[in-house]
């Protein structure tokens, strides 16, 4: 699906303050959101009060997920969910997470979404039938509720309502990092649809982890430089 999609999409400048939206376990209505006209969350912020966050919310050009040298992979097609506003009903896709020793990348492609309009999906932490996904995965569970602490990627469908996206962060996703959301930037509470990830190599995800933990104790176990003088 990767090469039959225009990638004519563009990063929605500063949305992190969208991750701070109810998108958890909500079940809100459909009609209600149609009917709204309000605009998207203003994302002003003060640049002493985020410090150094890595923001990254996506990437078009990055190495895609499925590309990623030595990942193990997980994958799903995404499926419709009943929160979902009105004109959406068409909407499919793929989104694919890679774990590797750089950390987690997650890419997402989809079509039959409405054109021009700006997304934003997340992973989650719950499978796509329990709860509605449930809450966003957080690598600090009570932690910041944006990026690196979660994984947000955001995106602009082009003119025939195609979309596309890769986002990175330098940390691994656990294996609780079990599903990915996509929601219309101005109806943040509706969820349009959502990916169950299944691991191409069962197993896969458990080892990349532990290698990235063995990694982490070798390098705390190396004796600290000393200099002569």
């Amino acid at each position: 699906m990767k090469h039959s999609l225009t990638r004519r999409v563009a990063v929605v400048p500063a949305l992190f303050a969208l991750g701070l939206a109810a998108c958890g376990s909500d079940t809100a209505d459909t009609t209600a959101a149609t009917a709204s006209t309000e605009a998207p969350m203003s994302t002003d912020t003060d640049d002493t009060d985020m410090g150094d966050m890595d923001m990254d919310m996506g990437d078009a050009d990055a190495t895609p997920a499925d590309d990623v040298v030595g990942a193990a992979l997980a994958r799903g097609e995404y499926a419709l969910m009943d929160s979902r506003p009105a004109g959406y009903d068409n909407v499919t896709g793929t989104a694919v997470i890679a774990r590797s020793p750089l950390g987690t990348t997650i890419t997402t492609e989809l079509t039959g979404l409405l054109p021009n309009v700006e997304y934003i999906s997340h992973a989650h932490a719950k499978a796509c039938a329990d709860d509605n996904a449930g809450p966003h995965y957080q690598f600090e569970v009570g932690g910041a509720e944006v990026p690196p602490n979660e994984i947000h990627l955001a995106f602009t469908s082009d003119t025939d309502g195609n979309g596309f996206m890769t986002a990175a962060n330098a940390q691994i996703a656990g294996v609780d990092a079990v599903a990915f959301v996509v929601h219309p930037t101005e109806f943040i509470d509706n969820k349009v649809a959502c990916v169950d990830f299944v691991e191409d190599e069962a197993g896969s995800t458990e080892a990349a982890l532990t290698a990235r933990l063995a990694e982490s104790t070798d390098m705390d176990d190396m004796e600290p430089a000393t200099t002569e003088g």
